[in-house]
């Protein structure tokens, strides 16, 4: 008999079933079948033949998720979109920051209430079904996956600026870009995501370790920007404001949420972290605080540095503002080598979310148990590192940034969204959970999060929806071709939460 104080299970809240490993009878009931909270929790670290250590404090999850966001948005993509916006991209990059706040608001809450590593698949799970967790994890793979081959492109843009100032060689156009952008492949693409493989490979506390190094490098990078391209700003380079109106602005914003994927990660490290129900909520709204300070100062002095019709076609557009400040190559070169490092560590802890992710999609049985697979030395998921390292390697060799950044920012929008949601259905089913931080104002502040979500993925453009729309086909294909009768909860005696 259970316990009167027992959490509801799956079967204690559905009745019975029609029987062992039925699913509930339907694809509708299957559909909806949830993973209750404390079931997630316990699985906590388990994988194949062994388990994820727990070895990350507080100043290392912090670390992962400024690793993870602050580098390409700023380094590269900034060159993208001033050119929709003008010198009104500093607004951009606010509307874009709020957006993510909100969001960041609802994942510090469900990440001290259900401290995993799937980060919203998880939360979904537990909140809205099977289906929908099924979709998020799909977005997810989109977000991190993608993004991971996204960074790596612009990756070779600085590496190009750096070994011209120093060595006075370039890698040939034909090796360092992609088909579509004049490319035959982009080789320094690929070998970033290798390196990052590497290290991800020797366990999640020597990565973080050097990820932390990096994150400092970075950091020192753009606070060195800002202190020399500020002596270059001019008053008229900010006249008109606002030259392409407001849908400019917005759609630039739409492009630069980009910049903010990743401020979740510290969420994928769950069960890795010492005490992450304390932890990861301090890290996600810390990270988000700090990388938006940066992304807007800089923005401002770069925009002031150099007249917004000038970004077209500025490749390492930071690095040519420094050179045109000082008319000097040092200070160039020195950017270049601190992009170098800034967009390498974006790899390496943007790889490390997709692992996880996928390490509980698989523990689940969404995926193949590949993927869940733990090696007793690292205690990291070995093959899984392996697989999607070469995966996105070979995406960010042939695959141009554009469509890449666009296809990332309406994945992740999706996600964001789901986890706005999360929060208000897991505040009206389990009111009484302990939660070590708390949205205020809920349910209002999570709706205005997922309304901020809907209307940035509104802004971005035809092209993308389309890609988009393709990318969710091949999710729905694979969920009813492999995912719907391999789900961990389909083989055992769950039919419907």
């Amino acid at each position: 008999m259970a316990r009167p104080d027992a959490a509801p299970t799956t079967r204690d809240r559905a009745g019975p079933g029609p029987g062992p490993g039925s699913g509930g009878g339907g694809t509708g009931p299957r559909l909806m079948r949830r993973k209750p909270v404390e079931r997630l929790i316990a699985e906590g670290g388990q994988g194949e033949g062994g388990r994820l250590r727990r070895s990350l404090g507080m100043w290392q999850l912090t670390m992962i998720s400024i690793g993870a966001t602050l580098g390409t948005g700023i380094f590269v993509v900034l060159g993208e979109a001033v050119p929709k916006a003008g010198p009104a991209v500093v607004i951009s990059f606010v509307i874009a920051g709020l957006t993510a706040l909100f969001s960041a608001l609802s994942y510090a809450e469900l990440a001290g209430t259900i401290p995993v590593s799937g980060s919203s698949y998880s939360y979904t799970y537990a909140t809205m079904g099977e289906f929908i967790a099924w979709l998020c994890g799909w977005c997810l793979m989109l977000e991190y996956g993608v993004s991971v081959a996204a960074v790596a492109v612009g990756w070779g843009q600085y590496l190009n600026e750096f070994l011209d100032g120093t060595i006075g060689v370039t890698i040939p156009t034909a090796l360092s870009a992609p088909p579509g952008d004049g490319g035959i492949i982009n080789i320094p693409a690929l070998l970033v995501v290798l390196l990052a493989m590497g290290f991800l490979l020797g366990g999640a506390k020597e990565s973080a370790r050097a990820n932390t190094i990096m994150v400092v490098v970075k950091i020192a990078s753009l606070i060195l920007f800002c202190a020399v391209a500020v002596a270059g700003v001019k008053a008229g380079n900010y006249k008109p404001f606002m030259p392409l109106g407001m849908s400019g602005v917005s759609a630039a914003g739409a492009s630069l949420f980009f910049s903010y994927i990743g401020f979740d990660a510290a969420s994928t490290a769950g069960e890795e972290a010492r005490d992450p129900k304390r932890d990861m909520p301090r890290a996600i709204m810390l990270s988000l605080l700090i990388v938006t300070a940066l992304y807007c100062l800089v923005a401002l002095i770069a925009v002031g540095a150099m007249p917004w019709q000038h970004f077209h076609n500025a490749d390492a557009a930071l690095a040519q503002i420094m050179r045109d400040v000082t008319g000097q190559s040092f200070w160039a070169v020195l950017l270049a080598a601190g992009a170098v490092v800034a967009i390498a560590s974006v790899v390496l802890t943007v790889l490390y979310g997709q692992t996880r992710i996928l390490f509980s999609m698989a523990r689940d049985g969404l995926v193949p148990k590949v993927f869940a697979k733990v090696g007793p030395r690292s205690g990291t998921p070995v093959a899984n590192t392996v697989i999607v390292s070469l995966f996105c390697g070979v995406l960010a060799a042939v695959v141009p940034l554009g469509e890449l950044a666009n296809a990332t920012s309406i994945g992740t929008l999706f996600a964001f969204a789901l986890v706005n949601v999360a929060v208000i259905v897991l505040r009206r089913t389990r009111p009484d959970m302990p939660r070590t931080f708390r949205v205020a104002f809920s349910p209002v502040t999570p709706a205005i999060g997922f309304a901020l979500c809907v209307w940035m993925m509104t802004s971005l453009g035809a092209q993308t929806w389309v890609w988009f729309g393709i990318w969710m086909a091949a999710g729905l294909v694979l969920y009813f071709g492999y995912g719907i009768r391999r789900s961990q909860l389909a083989r055992e005696d769950v039919p419907v939460s």
